[in-house]
């Protein structure tokens, strides 16, 4: 991989990552809805005028109902949810949770698609799967001070669900969207995801206005984590393809312990980093960026 090309995909890296960080920041102000609404919002109008730029209009005017759809799964329900779930839980372990995303995209696609996967995948979803389960059962040591055990059991959930949103959008995106530029999906898809989350986001916006640091974290969100992201990945899809490319949320939770453990001071044990560890490995088996030797990954 050319220098240029992998410093973009740290970049990348870097920038989904600290998601975690400035989603936590905002949310405790305006709440895991109006923090989804805002950053869709923002990061559609980042993306909107590359994709008009390269002539996409046509597209998005025949696409943009698919897209949208696409976009609440990808976009609009998972951000709520990790929201909702930082209010309990750390950036650590919701990032490390984040990487299951390509995994629960592999059992979407086996389950409902039927790209039925060989042995090296299926050992890759139960060492996936077995890694999250050990991970989450040392429940004190990723729960944010004050609450309680149902508490995080929620949270871990609503992340799992916002993974598999993730990966069932994928599977969408394939039936609906094939052949339609990345940029046209990128946004429709955000402005499909702010559309439906507007008026939940107005009934459940923050009573007091919230200060300006607050605002600062999703204008970063909406501008860098994701607009300026969806730009950096579709460059990278571009340039070695988007099998490469999506691997992409292995490296993301590095960033995102990082600045946990910087900005926020949060504790990462040795037990979180090893679960990590086999989440990302299984992972990496069932989408087939690993497999067993002498076995081609075409046939698992």
């Amino acid at each position: 991989m050319p220098i240029a090309v992998l410093a973009e995909f740290v970049l990348l890296a870097a920038l989904w990552g600290a998601s975690f960080l400035f989603t936590f920041l905002a949310v405790g102000d305006f709440g895991p809805v109006p923090t989804a609404f805002v950053r869709c919002a923002i990061g559609a109008l980042v993306v909107l005028p590359l994709a008009l730029g390269r002539g996409h209009a046509w597209a998005l005017r025949r696409h943009w109902k698919a897209a949208a759809l696409v976009g609440i799964l990808n976009a609009g329900v998972p951000f709520a949810l990790f929201g909702f779930a930082l209010q309990f839980i750390t950036t650590s372990l919701s990032s490390i949770l984040n990487a299951t995303v390509p995994m629960f995209g592999a059992l979407v696609a086996w389950v409902w698609l039927k790209d039925r996967p060989g042995a090296s995948r299926i050992l890759g979803l139960a060492i996936g799967f077995a890694g999250v389960a050990a991970l989450t059962s040392d429940k004190g040591s990723f729960a944010l001070p004050g609450v309680s055990a149902t508490g995080t059991t929620v949270a871990v959930l609503a992340c799992l669900l916002s993974c598999l949103c993730y990966g069932t959008a994928g599977s969408v995106a394939k039936l609906l969207l094939g052949g339609v530029p990345p940029l046209v999906t990128a946004v429709g898809g955000n402005f499909g995801a702010a559309l439906g989350l507007a008026l939940p986001a107005l009934w459940l916006a923050p009573a007091r206005m919230p200060p300006a640091s607050a605002w600062l974290a999703v204008t970063v969100l909406g501008v860098a984590c994701t607009g300026i992201a969806y730009v950096l990945f579709f460059r990278l899809v571009e340039r070695i393809g988007p099998a490469r490319a999506l691997s992409v949320p292995f490296l993301m939770p590095v960033f995102a312990v990082i600045y946990g453990t910087i900005f926020l001071g949060e504790r990462v044990s040795a037990w979180m980093l090893l679960c990590g560890v086999v989440i990302v490995l299984g992972t990496a088996l069932a989408t087939g960026v690993l497999s067993f030797p002498g076995r081609s990954r075409t046939t698992g």
